[in-house]
């Protein structure tokens, strides 16, 4: 299987909220109706901060200056390539929030409303682990199509069927 690398990052402002990409503007997406953070593939010979800094910068118009790396979530799917998305937050920045993205409509959601809104399963996980202020994890989810199968946080298997986060 091929493995890509990615970032993906969730600014945060003082009021509790994050910064979330609805992606409604591309059609052939895998993220297509989702709620994301910001973020996005590897250039060549591009470290996992710098792509983080120029995807926000890209997407957003914001030039960051103060972020914390987070994690590293693996992905596993039957209907598309691995990912290994290194996640990132952040909490300062300069410039003027761009009104329009490629990607999709910009929002700022407050944090404890996000995991209401469309969007990945597994990405209900490492949002708890951001809430609780987790120190860097390694998380592997394995989707069946959309259907999160298989969650291992830090080589421990968790349970998909109880209610509450990890």
């Amino acid at each position: 299987m091929n493995m890509h690398n990615s970032t993906l990052g969730y600014l945060e402002n003082p009021r509790g909220e994050y910064l979330m990409l609805h992606r409604v503007k591309k059609q052939a997406d895998v993220n297509k109706d989702k709620w994301i953070g910001v973020g996005g593939h590897f250039e060549p010979g591009e470290s996992p901060d710098e792509c983080f800094l120029r995807e926000v910068r890209e997407e957003t118009g914001l030039t960051l200056t103060h972020w914390r790396f987070r994690g590293v979530v693996t992905f596993l799917s039957d209907g598309w390539g691995g990912e290994y998305m290194h996640l990132f937050t952040a909490t300062g920045w300069t410039g003027e929030l761009a009104r329009d993205c490629d990607e999709g409509e910009l929002a700022w959601v407050p944090k404890e409303a996000v995991p209401a809104l469309p969007v990945w399963e597994g990405d209900k996980i490492f949002l708890e682990l951001l809430a609780r202020d987790a120190p860097p994890f390694l998380l592997t989810l394995e989707y069946e199509g959309d259907r999160l199968v298989r969650a291992v946080l830090d080589g421990k298997t968790l349970s998909l069927t109880k209610k509450g986060g990890p």
